[in-house]
């Protein structure tokens, strides 16, 4: 049984927090941490990685990988992967279960489509619910065979890999995850498989193939990867993780007097729509010490309170702020006027339904917030209270109220806020440190 599916007690946040401030370390990027184990199990030999996100669904990541034959060490931060090349993976002897990472299951799918042998994954009963056919139908297009609830659709899915043939393949819908499961199957693929986005989405497998040594040709929005014989291992430090930061960035914001530097966050370019959308509606962001590690930009993040308004987030901004829309739309409420999200559908795919979700535990705080089919519309200014908000089960719902409630009046209580431990664990101590309560 995973955390998902356990009992969750409430978690209660004390309203008008007061300023945060301080400095964090927020734990390290699980996009980066889950490409980490898997990439680094397809090396040939040593692949240590320092600055790890030790979590309910890297963890997934992790027991999946061994399960394939890998010999993977946890060591709280730290993970030692013995590698057994790129086709030293085996038939494991039961089905995998990905718990609630859908990063885990799409990219294994991939993965997994280009094995010689059966493996079936499952996964908790929110990953179950979670569509899988936009990664599934390209995949058959490669001559994978994999069948599952709903045609495919749905978990768990069979796979009865190998075989695979190249393809060039235009994305539907912008998905770092699909792209992800595709340059995976490309490893082994006959001839040069193409991937084409919409628009660029977080490039984290790209960096880290590159990192390793696997040639890839990028041009415009198409990467091309051929079939490869061998890599290596190499060392990878992992960046604290973004979205993790995001939830600081805005309570910072939120909070009058607040100052906070947060450290060695992880800057792909890729993925600072948030920081970009925050700054547009006129928070006070600085970023400093930049460098590059591991093939990943890197910098300090200093934040200091502002007076947030409203802007339009729509179009290319989305996919680069994709996983932060709900902490944004927190950080809306406390914006003068009106913030439009628009061209945000894919949020009703994620862990839960987020746009339905946030609207409805906004309303329950009292904000003036409305949702349509592509996104939500929040009108700020007006204060808001404490109340019963439910977590959906979504770790980033339940920081996502968490944050709002730091400056609403009174208490409020998240039901199933243990869900936070699948990206950030502490996540609730940190929060109550920074505001020294």
């Amino acid at each position: 049984m995973t955390g998902s599916d356990k009992h969750m007690a409430a978690e209660r946040i004390k309203g008008n927090l007061g300023p945060l401030t301080g400095e964090i370390t927020p734990p390290g990027d699980k996009s980066v941490s889950h490409r980490s184990l898997i990439i680094g199990s397809l090396a040939s030999g040593t692949t240590e990685v320092g600055g790890f996100l030790n979590c309910e669904d890297t963890i997934s990541t992790a027991n999946a990988m061994r399960k394939l034959g890998a010999r993977i060490e946890i060591n709280g931060s730290v993970v030692k992967i013995s590698g057994n090349g790129l086709r030293g993976l085996s038939e494991p002897d039961d089905v995998i279960d990905a718990g609630n990472s859908g990063t885990t299951t799409r990219l294994l799918t991939g993965l997994l489509s280009a094995q010689g042998f059966f493996t079936a994954v499952t996964g908790d009963r929110y990953l179950r619910a979670r569509p899988m056919k936009r990664v599934v139908d390209p995949l058959r297009l490669m001559g994978a065979r994999i069948t599952g609830r709903e045609g495919g659709n749905k978990l768990p899915l069979a796979i009865e890999g190998g075989n695979l043939h190249d393809i060039s393949y235009k994305l539907p819908v912008a998905s770092a995850q699909v792209k992800s499961a595709l340059l995976l199957a490309g490893l082994y693929s006959e001839g040069e498989t193409e991937v084409i986005e919409p628009e660029p989405t977080r490039d984290h497998t790209e960096r880290m193939l590159s990192h390793l040594g696997v040639k890839l040709h990028k041009k415009g929005n198409s990467i091309k990867i051929t079939r490869q014989n061998e890599f290596a291992g190499r060392d990878i430090s992992v960046p604290a993780d973004l979205s993790s930061a995001a939830f600081f960035i805005v309570g910072a914001l939120i909070n009058p007097g607040s100052e906070l530097l947060i450290r060695n966050v992880g800057i792909n370019p890729l993925r600072t729509g948030v920081i970009d959308v925050l700054r547009k509606m006129g928070g006070d962001i600085e970023i400093t010490n930049e460098r590059e590690v591991s093939g990943e930009p890197v910098g300090d993040i200093l934040v200091k309170s502002s007076e947030l308004h409203a802007a339009v987030i729509e179009g290319e901004m989305i996919p680069k702020a994709i996983d932060e829309l709900p902490v944004i739309a927190a950080a809306a409420c406390f914006a003068e006027g009106e913030t439009i999200i628009r061209d945000a559908r894919e949020l009703r795919v994620k862990e839960t339904d987020r746009i339905k979700a946030m609207t409805a535990e906004l309303l329950k705080l009292g904000a003036r917030v409305s949702e349509f089919e592509d996104g939500m519309s929040i009108t700020g200014g007006e204060p808001l209270r404490g109340a019963g908000c439910s977590s959906w089960g979504d770790h980033r719902i339940a920081m996502a109220i968490a944050v709002a409630a730091t400056r609403s009046g009174g208490e409020t209580g998240i039901e199933g806020a243990e869900c936070v431990s699948v990206s950030y664990p502490g996540f609730f101590d940190v929060l109550r440190r920074l505001g020294n309560k």
